[in-house]
């Protein structure tokens, strides 16, 4: 075994040395809540029990232990048809993944990493969100010739070592956000996850406080004294101080929004290179992924129902290897249309032109839908209605709210209903698929006819009376769906997709 990085093809290698540095400080967040824990609740930083400062220290020479050894007993070997990992001291994995059966390789640099030049190496094989392989921490030039490796090696060309340098590919800039796009972006990003992760912490750690959160009469009781003048002034100094809290509530929200945008997709780059579309972004966790063009199954154009007011859309493709855990890749996140056009059309798909026939579901589905979804209140509020004359006269007259609301419930979603299927609309063409969903933030699906996996014609007891049916396609990576289209059109359909793909010879297709 050699144990340097640059070994050749085909011997075993170790990650640098670094990668173990690397390794050591990014485990040393899981001792911060176990140390503060100890520091707090045993008041030793006011000189109480002394011994936790030895402890703290011995966790802190386990945890470089740990470390060490899990880096000195990790390697790799780039081999002829596999990449294989190893790894483990009493409890020794091996994993094995096939070039051919490698989807995707992107670099990731946590701040950590960052910081030493070290990157993560990601091979995806979209095993159906089953763990992937990784090799970190290697330098960034050897992350990127691992890169070029594979890709020679699933092209069938001489492959290069891993520890040479690889040259800058030509490329196109796509798309870019500069920061006032960011920061846009950010503005339309509400979120108020910072409350969930506070109540959160504060449920783990409440022990820490010197009092009970989650006593809502101590708080009263808190309040009590200064804001007993606040309650003197009036409606409408409270109306005021009200206020203010929602603007604070909605401050916290964008900033929290504007915050996860900007560590996200800050200096965002999408790029057209001979290897496909290669997107970096992020601000302390920088990712560089390549999506080859012929793994692109489908697209999706998405947006939000105040950015569509404005214009904003969004541009994601699915394709055979992950983002995130998900099947989509985010290629254009904040766009205008005119924007996300040259995008589409260079993954080789076209958005709908005003010649595209658009086509509606069954009147039927949309009937049955609304009627199922009334069904519920309504059948509550009749509930309430025949219990009325077993209820004391004060209480009967009470129901008459609930019975009211549940009504209106039921004529609301029934007018959702109606609403959906106005915007719900399917076209087909020669060569792509569209589909349209949603209302207020509408969504638009495009995928080829020919990378379709499989067509399903799928009816319940209700569609096949009323004659309407539900396609379901089969797409590598994602899921398509076009429901209550009438059985006639949903059989000529599934034949001209089906015929499609017949006529392709696949053997032929790039990689």
């Amino acid at each position: 075994m050699s144990g340097e990085a640059g070994a050749p093809d085909g011997e075993w290698r170790r990650t640098s040395p670094l990668g173990y540095l690397v390794r050591a400080i990014m485990a040393l967040r899981n001792l911060l809540f176990p140390a503060a824990a100890m520091l707090f609740g045993t008041n030793a930083l006011r000189g109480g029990a002394l011994w936790v400062f030895p402890t703290i220290a011995g966790m802190i020479l386990l945890s470089a232990l740990f470390s060490w050894i899990a880096w000195r007993h990790f390697r790799y070997r780039i081999g002829e048809s596999d990449i294989r990992v190893e790894r483990g001291l009493l409890h020794r994995t091996a994993r094995s993944v096939p070039y051919e059966r490698i989807q995707d390789v992107s670099l990731e640099q946590k701040l950590v990493p960052r910081l030493f030049g070290m990157v993560e190496a990601r091979f995806e094989t979209g095993a159906g969100g089953k763990e992937e392989l990784r090799i970190g921490f290697v330098t960034e030039a050897e992350g990127a010739a691992l890169r070029e490796t594979v890709r020679v090696h699933k092209s069938g060309a001489v492959p290069v070592g891993a520890a040479e340098a690889v040259p800058e590919e030509e490329s196109r800039v796509l798309f870019s956000m500069d920061p006032r796009r960011l920061a846009t972006f950010g503005l339309f990003e509400f979120s108020l996850v910072v409350f969930a992760v506070l109540a959160g912490a504060v449920q783990q750690f409440d022990f820490l406080l010197p009092f009970d959160f989650w006593d809502f009469r101590g708080w009263i009781g808190l309040l009590a004294g200064p804001g007993h003048w606040l309650e003197e002034l009036g409606m409408a100094a409270q109306a005021l101080g009200a206020a203010i809290a929602l603007f604070l509530l909605a401050l916290v929200g964008l900033v929290t929004g504007l915050g996860r945008t900007v560590l996200r997709d800050y200096g965002f780059l999408l790029e057209e290179t001979p290897k496909g579309l290669r997107r970096r972004r992020g601000l302390l966790t920088r990712s560089d992924t390549v999506m080859p063009i012929h793994r692109v199954q489908a697209l999706k154009v998405t947006t939000g129902i105040l950015r569509r007011r404005f214009g904003w859309h969004g541009l994601s493709v699915v394709s055979l290897a992950q983002d995130a855990k998900s099947a989509s890749h985010v290629v254009v996140p904040f766009a205008k249309m005119a924007e996300i056009a040259p995008v589409v059309e260079v993954a080789g798909f076209a958005l709908p032109g005003a010649e595209s026939d658009w086509h509606r579901c069954s009147p039927r589905y949309n009937l049955d839908r609304a009627l199922l979804s009334a069904a519920v209140p309504l059948l509550c509020a009749l509930g309430l209605l025949l219990a009325a004359p077993f209820v004391e006269g004060a209480l009967r007259f009470g129901l008459a709210l609930p019975v009211a609301g549940l009504v209106a419930l039921a004529g609301f979603v029934a007018l959702r209903e109606r609403f959906l299927w106005l915007h719900q609309r399917h076209a087909i063409d020669g060569r792509l698929i569209y589909l349209r969903h949603g209302w207020l933030a509408p969504r638009l699906e495009i995928a080829s006819r020919v990378k379709l996996q499989s067509v399903e014609i799928v009816q319940g007891p209700i569609a096949r009376r009323r004659g309407y049916a539900a396609l379901n396609f089969g797409v590598a990576g994602g899921t398509l769906a076009m429901h209550g289209i009438p059985l006639d059109s949903a059989r000529a359909i599934r034949r001209a997709v089906l015929g499609s793909i017949a006529e392709v010879d696949f053997s032929r297709l790039p990689g």
